[in-house]
């Protein structure tokens, strides 16, 4: 799938990321990190511009963002019992709740970019749980602004080489995923010793 979507990009670009920016958000497993590395590539090469990269990526991401919010926002409830059985998307459903309940927008922010797999499912929790719509939004802009910007930036500047800056992208983004959880967990052993404790 991921050949002929990228065979796709230069023909039709800007509707292809966004199509696919917007499904990523919605939990749907489409390549959109490495199609946004390829726009970058194809920005650079003079076959699409970058502001039209930029624009269609984060344009499908932030509706996406949306309309994963609206959908938990609506189905409440019922759609987080569902996910909850899916055997694929409780763990990651278990993170995200706990996450919006710990940060908020702040969780959404992080969602966007550091914890992507995580991102759809805060989505519909954020909405489920009554997360104020601004700071939701601000949140989603904030981390997807980032986001696109990296991984095209990244695909601009290294156009002829991007196999290999998507794989060092997805490592340095797992390894700064490991650091923070990392630094997560030693604070909470910290406070739990029995010489912070009390």
């Amino acid at each position: 799938m991921t050949d002929m979507l990228l065979a796709l990009v230069p023909e039709y670009g800007g509707w292809i990321l966004m199509a696919v920016t917007f499904f990523s958000c919605l939990a749907l497993p489409v390549p959109s990190s490495f199609l946004m590395l390829a726009g970058g590539a194809f920005a650079a090469s003079g076959d699409l511009t970058m502001t039209t990269v930029l624009a269609s990526a984060l344009g499908g991401a932030l509706v996406g963002d949306q309309t994963g919010y609206l959908i938990g926002r609506k189905g409440g409830a019922p759609l987080i019992a569902r996910l909850q059985h899916a055997r694929r998307s409780a763990g990651l459903l278990k993170r995200a709740q706990r996450m919006i309940d710990q940060r908020g927008g702040v969780a959404v922010f992080l969602t966007r970019w550091l914890f992507s797999p995580l991102g759809p499912y805060v989505n519909f929790i954020g909405g489920a749980m009554g997360l104020d719509w601004r700071r939701f939004t601000l949140g989603s802009l904030s981390g997807e602004s980032l986001w696109v910007s990296l991984y095209t930036g990244l695909g601009f500047a290294f156009a002829s080489q991007i196999a290999e800056v998507a794989q060092i992208a997805s490592d340095l983004i797992g390894l700064l995923a490991a650091l923070l959880v990392t630094v997560v967990l030693g604070r909470f052993l910290f406070r739990a010793s029995p010489r912070n404790g009390a």
